[in-house]
C-alpha cells in the first residue's frame, strides 16, 4: 500500500508531454486492461473507449480542447465515449454475456434482468446520458491508478467541447457522447508543474467520521 500511495503522489495532471517518448505496446495493454476492469453501475460499462491514432484527427480534437498541447504529443489519446441511451438490448447483450461467462441458464436472471430494465429504461434521455457519463469517471480512475503503477503520466481532461468532438469523430451517430480525455505518455522535463508540490485537503478538511 506504502507503494500505492507514493505512486499517487508522484503522478500529476502532466501539461507537457515528451513527444518522442512512446508508450509500449506490453504497457499499453495492461492499461486497455485496466480499463477493461473497471467497476461500473451494474456491470454494464455503458461506454466505448476510442484511442485516436490518427494525427489529423488528434490535431482537430487539438482545436476543441481549447488549444492544449498534450493531445498532439502525447504518445496516446484516449475519449471515454459513454452511451447517450441504454436500450433493451444492450442489457440482453449483457445478460448474455453473463450467461455465457458463469455458466448459468438465462433464464435464471430473469428478475435480475427485469430490475435492471425497471431502472435504466425508465430514464430521461437526460438522466440516462448523466447516468452513463458518470461510470465513465470510474474507468478513468482505474487508468490513472494502473498508468501510474507504470511511471505513465496521464492527464484527465473535462476541458473540451463533447459537440465537437462527437462531431469531429461522428459519435453522436453512433449512440455516443465523448465524456472524458486522457492523455498518456511521459512528462518532459521542461514541464515545470511536476516539481510543483501536490495540493489537498488535510485529512481533518476532507473526511467526516459521523
Amino acid at each position: 500500500m506504502n507503494t500505492f500511495i507514493d505512486n499517487q503522489n508522484w503522478r500529476y495532471a502532466t501539461k507537457k508531454f515528451d513527444a518522442s517518448k512512446k508508450i509500449s505496446t506490453e504497457d499499453l495493454n495492461t492499461l486497455k486492461e485496466a480499463i477493461r476492469l473497471s467497476s461500473s453501475s451494474y456491470g454494464l460499462q455503458p461506454y466505448k473507449i476510442v484511442i485516436i491514432e490518427n494525427p489529423e484527427l488528434r490535431a482537430k480534437i487539438k482545436t476543441a480542447a481549447w488549444g492544449q498541447s498534450q493531445i498532439v504529443d502525447a504518445s496516446h489519446l484516449i475519449i471515454f465515449a459513454n452511451m447517450t441511451t441504454v436500450t433493451e438490448t444492450e442489457i440482453d447483450n449483457y445478460l448474455t454475456n453473463i450467461s455465457i461467462t458463469r455458466e448459468i441458464p438465462l433464464e435464471s436472471m430473469a428478475g435480475y434482468s427485469d430490475f435492471m430494465k425497471s431502472k435504466i429504461l425508465t430514464l430521461s434521455s437526460e438522466s440516462s446520458n448523466i447516468w452513463a457519463s458518470k461510470q465513465t469517471y470510474l474507468a478513468m480512475g482505474n487508468l490513472l491508478n494502473a498508468a501510474a503503477e507504470l511511471k505513465i503520466d496521464v492527464t484527465p481532461m473535462e476541458g473540451f467541447v463533447p459537440a465537437q468532438v462527437n462531431e469531429i469523430l461522428g459519435l453522436d451517430k453512433l449512440n455516443l457522447n465523448a465524456s472524458l480525455i486522457a492523455t498518456l505518455g511521459y512528462r518532459h522535463s521542461e514541464d515545470a508543474t511536476q516539481h510543483y508540490k501536490k495540493v489537498r485537503k488535510s485529512n481533518e478538511e476532507l473526511f467526516l467520521t459521523l
